[in-house]
């Protein structure tokens, strides 16, 4: 299930390794890792842009002028300053260069260290290896931004090894309209791209062809800088055009509208926890099945809003998703009514960010109702890693060869009825889960023999609770660290010179 090795790839890490090799530097002076890799965003683009309008052959001037060789032009006691004024130009453009820049700033503001970056960002040659090279090198950068606790950024990305074995089984196709409501760094965008680059079928109309640049990829993210690096990370995987007039991105909260536009496949990783808004925690929408101030409660029924007529999807959830009670209950009642919610992988706790969060991946469809008013879902199969599989650490996380046995079981493309029974992938009707307390969908399949003592109902209520408490604050620390890294920047630095002074 593997993707084919680049030839690129060690040449790519030793790039990557190059670029990072200041991220420490920095840090010691006060410039997070979060604020350099958005930097070298920056930087990486404007070069790429000075490549594309230098190339002999077919040419292509994004900007207008160049503002890669201004900036080398530049002296570099006046390059903070005429890097400032780059940035303010570019986020008033229209289109994917407007959200590029979208309240862009330099973060670098002494001249010798931003000159250092410059220079490092100009090793590499961006435009002549291909997107899949260049797309690699900042996946790996983003991959090492996130991976650090202290960020907090860890949320906006979700690993890319489940994101291709999560694709591997929905198998987007030419003719899909793929987004994702929550999309972080564009990790299920830029995968789906892949996949279909890979897989085009025969027959491929130009117009087909156009469409995947055009029509078929959307996300939206909630945080700037982080659509920022989604857009980043589009254009040099080739999904999308720097001059695109419509962007693939869309900045804001995906929770407080109706959906304009509806998808045939939506894969998404939503927030996790839950969400205050000043005198209200709720979120209401006309078409939403209940009130909850769970977000991902609330991401399930948006993406059920969002789904077309015999649409599919695939959301990452945390466990409490499955047995919350109230909202919970009668959401997970809805989507099995509703959908055909058929395919549940539970994965070992640590494969995110926070350490011990516990996660799934729910797999659905929304075929047209029955005509004899019977539940869509028919049989729900869970798929139970925690069962068989190490729990992953930072040092050692999960890869694409621990998800084959996942994907055979699942058989992508094959009719479901073919699917064999063991002991970590089993069936359950319809009918035995509605008749479950609460819905609960906390399915326990092929568990270890020297599990606890099955608790009474009193008890099992009293873990189910604790366990959604840990989640939270886990999640809650989390997204405190994320937003003091956003609100960081736009504070005084307190060493910052005046922007006058450079001139």
């Amino acid at each position: 299930m593997n993707p084919p090795v680049s030839p690129h790839t060690g040449r790519d890490q030793d790039i990557t390794k190059v670029l990072w090799s200041l991220s420490d530097f920095l840090r010691e002076d006060g410039i997070p890792v979060s604020e350099y890799v958005e930097q070298l965003a920056f930087l990486i683009f404007l070069k790429l842009a000075h490549e594309q309008s230098q190339r002999p052959l077919n040419p292509l001037d994004v900007l207008g002028y160049d503002a890669w060789g201004e900036l080398r032009r530049t002296d570099v006691q006046h390059q903070p300053w005429r890097y400032e004024q780059m940035l303010n130009h570019l986020a008033s453009r229209p289109g994917n260069l407007g959200l590029l820049f979208r309240k862009a700033q330099n973060r670098i503001q002494e001249p010798t260290k931003l000159s250092q970056v410059i220079d490092l960002v100009d090793l590499h040659h961006w435009s002549g290896d291909g997107s899949t090279s260049r797309g690699a090198v900042f996946e790996a950068l983003l991959a090492r931004f996130t991976s650090d606790s202290r960020t907090g950024a860890g949320q906006y990305f979700t690993p890319r090894p489940l994101i291709e074995a999560i694709v591997q089984c929905v198998q987007p196709g030419v003719d899909d309209t793929i987004i994702d409501p929550a999309c972080g760094t564009g990790g299920f965008l830029i995968k789906s791209f892949e996949y279909l680059v890979n897989h085009f079928p025969p027959g491929v109309t130009p117009a087909q062809r156009a469409r995947l640049n055009t029509g078929a990829f959307f996300g939206t993210e909630l945080v700037d800088a982080t659509a920022r690096l989604a857009t980043m990370n589009l254009v040099l995987h080739g999904l999308t055009r720097a001059d695109a007039t419509d962007p693939c991105i869309t900045v804001g909260d995906a929770l407080t509208h109706l959906p304009t536009r509806h998808a045939t496949l939506v894969l998404t990783t939503p927030p996790f926890g839950m969400r205050s808004m000043g005198n209200a925690d709720t979120y209401y929408r006309p078409d939403f099945w209940t009130k909850t101030s769970n977000r991902a409660l609330n991401f399930i029924q948006h993406v059920y809003g969002l789904l077309e007529t015999n649409g599919r999807a695939a959301v990452v959830i945390p466990d409490n998703v499955l047995f919350e009670g109230g909202a919970g209950d009668l959401i997970r009642r809805r989507l099995l009514s509703a959908c055909d919610l058929h395919t549940l992988l539970r994965l070992p706790a640590g494969v995110f960010y926070a350490g011990g969060l516990k996660t799934n991946v729910l797999f659905f469809e929304k075929p047209s109702p029955r005509p004899d008013g019977r539940p869509s879902t028919k049989q729900l199969w869970v798929y139970d890693m925690r069962s068989h599989r190490p729990t992953p650490t930072k040092t050692k996380p999960l890869v694409g060869a621990d998800f084959e046995d996942f994907v055979s079981a699942y058989r992508p493309g094959r009719p479901r009825n073919e699917r064999i029974e063991s002991p970590p992938f089993r069936s359950f009707s319809v009918e035995e889960l509605l008749a479950r307390d609460r819905t609960n969908l906390d399915l326990r399949v092929g568990e270890p023999q020297d599990e606890p003592v099955a608790l009474g109902e009193p008890e099992a209520d009293l873990y189910r609770m604790a366990e959604k408490i840990t989640g939270e604050l886990r999640s809650a620390l989390a997204e405190f660290s994320a937003l003091a890294e956003a609100l960081r920047p736009y504070g005084v630095h307190r060493d910052r010179p005046d922007r006058d002074s450079a001139k």
